[in-house]
């Protein structure tokens, strides 16, 4: 298995709303959290108001090295008294094996099966699988034929790899809604496509970029060079800084950093390096508590960008239901433990940045 010579990071995109069914392996901002066959849950609350959550986003993201499927589902409170507090927000882990859903299949007249993937997914998306640690096709973790499915990997280390494997349009599973509050806002559903960060020439919009950074320099007090093109982005980043209005060079990294694709609203990188949006905690490290599920180490995984505020609209045009947030990092148990038979989503950890400039990303 090949090992990256360097962090590999996976961008999330909004690709269009949703119009059709969705399943467990479908990458998703909004709507109601897909139940993974077998699964049950218990609609979760807020700690601070006791107030219902609502949905934010549905990664599905196998470990390569896993037998199982693996979806991670976070939810948030949309009382403004519990904006950018951590406590207001949770993140869920579910597994399950395709043994599991085949017999779960057997007894529910076929309405839940297991994901398959098109060859349009590994021809075009996978071409490089073998480059970064992904194992033999019959292993892999697949969604159904779908209108479009993008599936990408990463390699973070000799035996451990994840799969951040993407956008079932219409996956093959059988629906299997949480049943969710009435009083709980929905937010719009829209899809992720998913991309590697080093890949994105022709995504991205430089003329847009280039007005973000001229935003930022006019509310800042700095300057900052100009992106270029696409094909420019590796050349070295020449830019004279003054000294922010805010005094945070962390905020200042943070802009640079996203400033090829300003839209991006997730980013993805098991085992790897968060963006702060802030000068996160001294003792941010000891703040992630071990799994509490087996006790063992947790990792980040990935993190909830700024771009999405502005995407999370309740469904209900009469509500003002929204959120107000700088980053949300989620880390989760590094071994993504699961006992055989649990049938209830594990419980994760997150922390949350609040947005010192929220207006730039609208």
């Amino acid at each position: 298995m090949a090992t990256a010579a360097h962090e590999t990071v996976l961008i999330g995109i909004c690709d269009g709303a949703v119009d059709k069914n969705t399943s467990y392996c479908t990458n998703k901002i909004g709507d109601i959290l897909d139940l993974l066959p077998g699964i049950t849950l218990q609609y979760p609350t807020c700690s601070l108001c006791q107030k219902g959550l609502s949905h934010v986003v549905q990664v599905y993201c196998p470990l390569a090295t896993s037998p199982y499927h693996r979806t991670i589902n976070v939810f948030a409170c949309t009382n403004p008294q519990c904006y950018g507090k951590s406590e207001s927000w949770i993140v869920l882990r579910s597994q399950c094996l395709d043994d599991d859903i085949k017999a779960l299949s057997g007894r529910q007249d076929n309405k839940s099966a297991p994901c398959k993937e098109s060859s349009m997914s590994r021809r075009h998306w996978c071409d490089e699988a073998d480059d970064w640690g992904v194992e033999d096709e019959e292993n892999t973790h697949t969604c159904s034929d779908p209108v479009q499915t993008l599936t990408d990997s990463i390699s973070v280390g000799m035996d451990v790899s994840s799969k951040l494997q993407g956008m079932c349009i219409d996956g093959g599973v059988h629906n299997q809604n949480a049943l969710q509050p009435t009083d709980v806002p929905t937010f719009k559903s829209f899809y992720l496509s998913v991309m590697e960060e080093t890949d994105l020439d022709g995504f991205c919009d430089t003329d847009h970029e280039n007005e973000l950074l001229r935003q930022y320099e006019e509310r800042e007090g700095m300057i900052v060079g100009e992106t270029g093109s696409c094909e420019s982005r590796e050349a070295p980043e020449e830019y004279e800084m003054a000294k922010a209005k805010h005094g945070d060079e962390v905020f200042t990294h943070f802009m640079k950093k996203i400033s090829l694709c300003p839209e991006q609203v997730l980013r993805y990188s098991w085992s790897g390096s968060p963006l702060f949006i802030t000068d996160p905690p001294s003792n941010i490290k000891e703040m992630v508590p071990c799994c509490g599920h087996c006790g063992g180490l947790r990792i980040f995984e990935f993190q909830l960008m700024p771009a999405l505020v502005s995407l999370l609209c309740s469904r209900d045009k009469s509500s003002e239901s929204a959120l107000e947030f700088g980053a949300v990092l989620v880390y989760t148990c590094k071994k993504s433990c699961w006992k055989s038979g649990l049938k209830v989503p594990v419980e994760e950890f997150l922390f949350v940045q609040p947005d010192p400039d929220q207006k730039l990303f609208k």
